[in-house]
């Protein structure tokens, strides 16, 4: 038997957000792992535009060390 998978919503398309940014730390620790490590897009919902804008952020947010590049 065939489950159908449900299509998630990309949570920054619903809410019309146009950039993600990098100083906001605690929405951004949201798209990484208990390690630190970025979550896949088929995990975290989000659609490809906005997966570039997240990783793109989240390596900011380490370099400026609002976020750590290991955590544990």
């Amino acid at each position: 038997m065939h489950t159908k998978i449900k299509s998630k919503y990309c949570l920054f398309c619903v809410n019309t957000v146009t950039e993600v940014d990098y100083k906001n730390w605690q929405q951004l620790q949201r798209f990484t792992s208990s390690y630190g490590k970025i979550t896949p897009k088929r995990r975290n919902g989000a659609c490809s535009k906005h997966q570039r804008m997240l990783s793109q952020a989240i390596k900011r947010a380490r370099f400026m060390a609002l976020l750590p590049y290991v955590a544990k």
